[in-house]
């Protein structure tokens, strides 16, 4: 898998000042209308962005580096828009993104509060101009946005992709945390893997297959689980009868294949004792020695459950990076 770049960037032409088409209206927004600034900016929707060039250059390494080349002498005013002849001229951009990021962004470089984030659809839109811009602020400022609580929950692995291709270390550990609530083999993550380099689906995948197997030999660890894994092991009240593990060993598989589908283990069910409502743990719970008139049970509940607990805090939970 090759790396790619959240978006193709998109060259302004520094040859000419760019104008609003004849007959089109447009009206300045709000938040970016002050008449000594030197610069407009255009977006897809017509809307005009007047904002001062050293707004620009300062916070912007796109822009600086237009701003660097030589620069026509001359402008107009914008058709439409309102301007009399006697406002100062302004050099007019044609922005090819639309008003949604071109609002945000502008604000985050010039420092005027923002909405809350309302999807992380809106952080990607902004993040893509952000990044064709060369906005290291604004990057900075939205870097913060996706680890929230809400966005990791819900999109752990888009987390995980930007904080990766941004080289965001510890964001990208605490997004690999939570993508352990996902089966990445499942075919609805093909899109979002396929967006990262091999090196960054192969930190994920090893993260997730690292707790399934260090599980599995948890399990298997006749230190750990001396009465399912001991071979001989004999009933502990009589003593006498060799125990069968067949009923240890399937419910083991069991939550093998759980864990393998979910690498967090939460779904285990050995916090609240939901295990219980296992086929193959109540199987488990209800072994007991075959030997007349004992009748003990081959597994202590209580203590298995903790140890199987114990477990799982064991197992890695970020990346290694």
């Amino acid at each position: 898998m090759a790396a790619s770049t959240l978006s193709t960037v998109a060259l302004l032409s520094s040859s000419k000042t760019l104008y609003v088409r004849a007959g089109q209206t447009s009206t300045y927004h709000p938040s970016f209308s002050s008449s000594d600034a030197d610069i407009v900016l255009r977006s897809t929707e017509g809307t005009l962005y007047r904002i001062h060039s050293y707004t620009l250059r300062s916070t912007s390494g796109f822009f600086d580096t237009m701003f660097s080349l030589p620069q026509p002498k001359a402008s107009r005013s914008v058709e439409g828009s309102g301007e009399s002849s006697s406002t100062p001229a302004s050099t007019i951009l044609d922005v090819y993104e639309n008003d949604f990021a071109m609002e945000h962004l502008l604000k985050l470089m010039c420092g005027l509060p923002i909405p809350k984030w309302n999807s992380f659809d809106d952080i990607e839109r902004v993040l893509t101009v952000a990044e064709k811009w060369d906005t290291p602020g604004p990057i900075s400022s939205i870097r913060s946005a996706i680890t929230s609580h809400r966005f990791l929950e819900e999109h752990p692995l888009r987390c995980y992709v930007l904080a990766r291709h941004f080289g965001w270390d510890a964001e990208a550990k605490i997004a690999s945390t939570h993508t352990l609530t996902l089966n990445l083999y499942d075919p609805i993550h093909e899109p979002l893997l396929d967006l990262m380099s091999s090196k960054d689906v192969l930190l994920l995948l090893n993260l997730h297959r690292k707790r399934r197997d260090m599980f599995r030999d948890f399990l298997n660890s006749p230190e750990r689980f001396a009465a399912g894994n001991s071979e001989p092991y004999h009933c502990n009240r009589c003593g006498v009868t060799e125990l069968d593990n067949h009923a240890w060993k399937v419910f083991k598989n069991a939550m093998f294949l759980e864990m393998e589908k979910r690498p967090l283990g939460d779904t285990l069910g050995v916090v609240a004792g939901g295990t219980a409502d296992w086929p193959e743990a109540k199987a488990c719970w209800e072994a007991q020695c075959t030997k007349k008139d004992c009748g003990g049970l081959n597994y202590d509940r209580i203590a298995t459950l903790r140890q199987i607990r114990t477990c799982i805090s064991l197992l890695p939970s970020t990346i290694e990076v």
